[in-house]
């Protein structure tokens, strides 16, 4: 995902067919502070509502890395600036914090880029693993997917993609 971001300099397009997370052509699911979400936590800050949705990109990380064996065994959360009117709501259920985004999201949309450290590799690959079992309830695999979340997600600059890439 960071490979393609730096060559083609925004994520998502209108024939995505790339390992993004898409729902129909050319839509990439997202996460973010919807409406349902701020009526389930309503007693949350801003702040603590865009770590849920942050958090909540993270866990979709692992369905991508489940999903691509190939990928290295690190999660990557992308955060983007974008105007609210551009996202399309998916409030399945009180509290969701999935968005879809019909346009792509430009290099210049993009606020910072969360990646996990090498000593997660680990962890993330056994959560990748079982992240849809736990999804379905198992708890074994939330365990191992909590082991997953116990390791924060690095901070970096968007003028760091080359090296990140």
């Amino acid at each position: 995902m960071l490979a393609a971001l730096k060559a083609s300099g925004h994520l998502g397009s209108a024939k995505s067919t790339t390992s993004e997370a898409t729902s129909g052509e050319g839509v990439t699911i997202a996460h973010a502070v919807t409406p349902a979400l701020r009526e389930w936590y309503a007693e949350g800050d801003e702040e603590e509502l865009e770590y849920v949705a942050f958090t909540r990109a993270a866990q979709a990380a692992l369905q991508l890395l489940r999903h691509d064996p190939s990928a290295p065994r690190r999660r990557v959360v992308i955060s983007a600036d974008v105007p609210a009117g551009s996202l399309l709501r998916e409030e399945i259920e009180l509290g969701s914090s999935t968005v879809r985004l019909p346009q792509p999201v430009q290099l210049k949309e993009i606020a910072s880029i969360h990646l996990d450290g090498a000593d997660a590799a680990e962890a993330v690959a056994a959560a990748a693993d079982v992240v849809e079992e736990a999804l379905a309830g198992d708890p074994d695999a939330q365990f191992t997917v909590d082991s997953a979340e116990d390791h924060e997600l690095e901070w970096y600059a968007v003028s760091e993609l080359d090296e990140l890439a």
